[in-house]
């Protein structure tokens, strides 16, 4: 079964794997400056691109006409809304495909 990893964990990793005298608070704060920017890169409309990783960017869909699943005759309007899409990039793909074929 797959293994979450958090925040904290990932800031532990971090400064393990650096080794270079950062304490975890500089690193988390390094991390959350991280998070803080690309979330502000993508509410201006921007896209974040982590080459070889992938691309973050922001697009609107459309308003449109959905089915309760509970009465599918009944038509059930989504409104327009904007979302967060991610477009995986070559060395985080062939890594999960690596991943999947160990299984």
């Amino acid at each position: 079964m797959a293994r979450t990893i958090t925040k904290r964990e990932l800031v532990n990793r971090v400064c393990a794997e650096l080794d270079n005298g950062l304490t975890q608070n500089e690193v988390l704060e390094i991390l959350q400056k991280t998070i803080d920017i690309a979330t502000a890169t993508l509410r201006e409309g921007n896209r974040v691109v982590l080459r070889n990783f992938g691309t973050f960017s922001v697009k609107t869909m459309k308003p449109k006409i959905g089915r309760n699943p509970k009465d599918p005759a009944k038509n059930v309007p989504i409104p327009s809304r904007t979302v967060v899409k991610f477009k995986v990039g070559k060395l985080l793909k062939e890594a999960a495909a690596e991943a999947i074929n160990k299984r």
